[in-house]
């Protein structure tokens, strides 16, 4: 709710704030809110050519200076490619959405939008494909998870959330009644999180710092998911792009993902998709 607010907020105010201050980081920001939402009215040219112009207002705005040093244009270019591979695939020119993201990962590595990226690449290819690499070197909790080598014969759902998410929050009860449903019959959920950077109480927290607070966002609200396994570590959401959270994947006994979904989904959807797979 508060995300649609912001948005519909921006919308409305960018012609009058290009009108008096011309194109600046806010305003390409607002476009990119614009194209996102003629995207989904399903007006793909207009949307395309919105992307369009944030790419090049982007690139007259950082002159040469890199791309986080502004979040509102890093945020603008992410929506750019993702409007544009999005409308492309919905006009099945998934052949040509493909090299677009790739580019677009060459030319951004390093940067905070890579994940984003990587997102809208998994959406369009990752269904049907291997599991990507899932580390577990640093966890949450008391229970190590196991090697993803281990959980051949499982049916595994991973669930990427932050400290600081609340739709997170919102879907942990989901996850808790799937889970007791159906860890007994084979499910192991994986719940990767990452570092942030930052607690409520300090916005540079230390490392240390802020996998406390991390450990008492988990005891408080996932602790009730049976038996969940939590890896710590950024490279996870990289090569998954979870940009989004949650961002929920759901791999069959052989490694194979067979859901990608960034974004909640509801009981009834979750349920039929594990149960699928639990039954096959």
């Amino acid at each position: 709710m508060l995300v649609a607010a912001v948005a519909a907020a921006l919308l409305s105010a960018a012609p009058q704030w290009r009108e008096g201050n011309g194109v600046t980081p806010a305003t390409v920001e607002a476009l990119s809110w614009q194209a996102r939402q003629d995207l989904m009215l399903g007006n793909a040219a207009r949307a395309s050519e919105e992307a369009d112009t944030i790419l090049s207002q982007a690139a007259a705005l950082l002159k040469g200076r890199p791309l986080d040093s502004e979040p509102s244009l890093a945020t603008a270019v992410g929506a750019a490619y993702e409007v544009q591979a999005q409308a492309l695939a919905e006009q099945h020119r998934t052949a040509e959405a493909l090299p677009l993201l790739r580019s677009a990962m060459r030319r951004w590595a390093g940067t905070s939008i890579v994940t984003r990226l990587q997102k809208n690449l998994n959406l369009l290819t990752l269904v049907g494909k291997p599991m990507p690499v899932l580390r577990e070197a640093e966890w949450i909790g008391n229970t190590k998870p196991v090697p993803a080598s281990a959980l051949r014969g499982k049916v595994v759902l991973l669930f990427f959330w932050a400290h600081w998410c609340p739709d997170c929050k919102a879907e942990a009860p989901v996850l808790a009644e799937v889970a007791a449903e159906f860890e007994p019959k084979g499910l192991v959920v994986v719940a990767p999180t990452e570092r942030y950077g930052y607690t409520p109480s300090d916005e540079h927290a230390p490392p240390a710092a802020e996998k406390v607070f991390i450990k008492q966002v988990f005891e408080r609200f996932y602790a009730s998911i049976p038996k969940v396994q939590v890896p710590l570590d950024s490279g996870n959401f990289q090569r998954f792009g979870a940009s989004t959270t949650p961002t929920l994947v759901l791999v069959d006994r052989k490694g194979v993902v067979r859901l990608y979904h960034p974004g909640t989904m509801d009981e009834g959807s979750l349920r039929a998709a594990v149960q699928s797979l639990i039954n096959s």
